[in-house]
């Protein structure tokens, strides 16, 4: 009786143990089924909303603009300085960042190939000189000979003696003027050589800062400037210093001129501003990058701008009446360059513009908006002409809904 019991008792466990399975089971069932309706019917509403963009407002430009550009500083004159003479630096006498006087020795240079061949030729000279003086007593006396033979009376001397001493006047006054010019040849040849012997010292052109010295005691150096031979020193003047500005042909009416004032600044903590004024252009457009260059001159006594240093250039445009935008606003197809226009029922409206100026990161469009028109930014290729959108920040379209400004 007692056996019959547990076996029942167990029967009822057992059947109690796959109820609550069972129950578990449609438990997780109807749970995961619910979430991924849920999901799907979320996946559906966001495929079928409408996208999130970015926009800016048209303002017109009002009073006078302001057109800030990157620009270099480069020496007044900037030279590489080779050595004249071959031989060995016997001693140097500037380095970086010295200040130099126009004429100020830099190094010398022993020469003992050059000092050699100048000796010698000094040598020659002289020789050239002593047969200038053989040649001399040689011409009086074959001349006093055949003045002689030339007076004599006919039938002392022959016809044939008298033209033998005439010929010999005449090739002996040859061969002086040959010797006088043998010496003229060999003093150029010592003339040559002394000015070579004053490339020994190697001095500075103009007043300037040595930025680069290649040289020092001992080295070999040639002379030329090819490029096998090492340089001696680099220099530059730097008082007045030019600043030179790439600037886009859409400034070219305004900017193209001498005279434009100019502001240039640094990025050194003082944040001083130098002012100045465009000395010269190129009056050419480069056909690549679509700009022409203008050159700043600024005095420079303090040496607070250094060639090669990178600074903002500022020039004042007069107003211009454009419409202005950011240039992630233009989007650049086929048929040129277009903007895409919200409008209030959150409507994009494709439209071609004309680019009257172009600022960099910003562009002036003189045709194709209006002010307040609505323009998406950074549009991305999937929306076409006539998509419906939303203002990022905001679930609604765009109509009714306040727009955020970039």
């Amino acid at each position: 009786m007692q056996a019959t019991d547990t076996g029942r008792a167990l029967q009822r466990a057992a059947v109690a143990v796959g109820v609550v399975l069972l129950l578990a089971f449609l438990i997780v069932h109807f749970t995961k089924s619910h979430a991924e309706h849920a999901l799907a019917r979320d996946t559906q509403a966001v495929a079928s909303a409408a996208p999130t963009v970015d926009v800016v407002v048209v303002h017109r430009t009002a009073g006078a603009g302001t057109l800030t550009l990157p620009g270099e500083t480069a020496a007044w004159y900037e030279s590489t300085i080779y050595a004249r003479v071959s031989g060995y630096v016997a001693k140097w006498y500037v380095d970086i960042g010295d200040h130099v006087k126009a004429g100020g020795l830099l190094a010398t240079i022993d020469t003992p190939e050059l000092d050699a061949e100048l000796a010698a030729a000094r040598a020659k000279l002289q020789v050239a000189q002593a047969q200038v003086k053989v040649r001399q007593a040689d011409a009086q006396f074959a001349s006093s000979t055949y003045v002689r033979w030339r007076d004599s009376p006919k039938g002392v001397v022959s016809e044939q003696e008298r033209e033998d001493k005439k010929a010999g006047d005449a090739t002996a006054a040859a061969e002086l003027e040959a010797a006088r010019a043998q010496v003229s040849l060999d003093q150029a040849d010592v003339d040559r050589l002394s000015a070579f012997e004053q490339f020994k010292r190697v001095t500075a052109p103009y007043a300037g800062t040595i930025i680069e010295r290649r040289v020092d005691i001992g080295n070999l150096v040639t002379a030329g400037s090819s490029a096998s031979t090492t340089l001696l020193y680099r220099m530059a003047q730097d008082d007045p210093i030019r600043v030179f500005v790439e600037v886009p042909q859409s400034a070219a009416a305004e900017l193209m001129r001498v005279g434009v004032p100019a502001q240039i600044a640094t990025n050194d903590p003082a944040g001083q501003v130098i002012s100045g004024a465009i000395t010269r252009t190129s009056d050419a457009i480069d056909p690549q990058a679509r700009t022409f260059r203008v050159e700043v001159d600024i005095p420079n006594p303090d040496r607070r701008l250094v060639p090669g240093l990178y600074v903002q250039v500022a020039f004042q445009l007069h107003n211009s009446g454009m419409s202005q935008v950011p240039a992630a606003a233009l989007v650049f197809k086929s048929g040129g360059p277009k903007v895409a226009v919200v409008s209030p029922d959150g409507t994009v409206r494709f439209r071609d513009v004309t680019i009257g100026r172009d600022d960099g990161d910003r562009v002036e469009l003189s045709s194709g908006v209006s002010n307040d028109d609505r323009l998406v930014l950074n549009i991305s290729n999937q929306i076409v002409d006539g998509d419906k959108v939303l203002v990022s920040g905001d679930e609604r379209p765009v109509s009714g809904i306040a727009m955020r400004e970039q």
